[in-house]
């Protein structure tokens, strides 16, 4: 009888457990989301995203994703609120390697929005851009 029970407790554990497994492992308990360029791309292509550039604006104008909007990392806790006021927006991010997408990540998860992707750098982008100033 007792093997039963915990037989039985075991089961429905594990049933508890396999359903609190979450729809994306790569979301971190601080709400965290790092994706892969591949990732970001399907969601751009598959559904409405702001892609968000934190590079300098120098490094906008030679060279952005399509549709990105400019906002460098220096800027986001003064100006993120104006830019992007839908704080329940899927925002995808992205700098140059990587490290400042994650530093701008955690910014914007720290002002309170509450759907926001690195997908890293543009670097590792190996689809479309668009190109303009070069310096010369």
């Amino acid at each position: 009888m007792k093997a039963k029970r915990f037989l039985a407790v075991m089961c429905l554990t594990v049933i508890l457990l396999a359903g609190c497994s979450g729809e994306n492992q790569n979301i971190t308990s601080t709400g965290y989301n790092k994706i892969s360029a591949d990732e970001a791309k399907d969601m751009m292509e598959g559904e409405y995203v702001i892609i968000l550039d934190v590079r300098s604006r120098e490094d906008y104008q030679r060279e952005h994703i399509p549709n990105a909007i400019p906002l460098p990392n220096d800027e986001i806790e003064t100006c993120a609120e104006n830019v992007l006021p839908d704080k329940d927006a899927k925002i995808l991010i992205y700098c140059t390697s990587g490290k400042n997408s994650t530093t701008a990540t955690e910014k914007l998860i720290k002002m309170g929005y509450t759907r926001v992707y690195d997908f890293g750098g543009i670097n590792d982008w190996h689809y479309e851009t668009i190109k303009g100033k070069t310096g010369d």
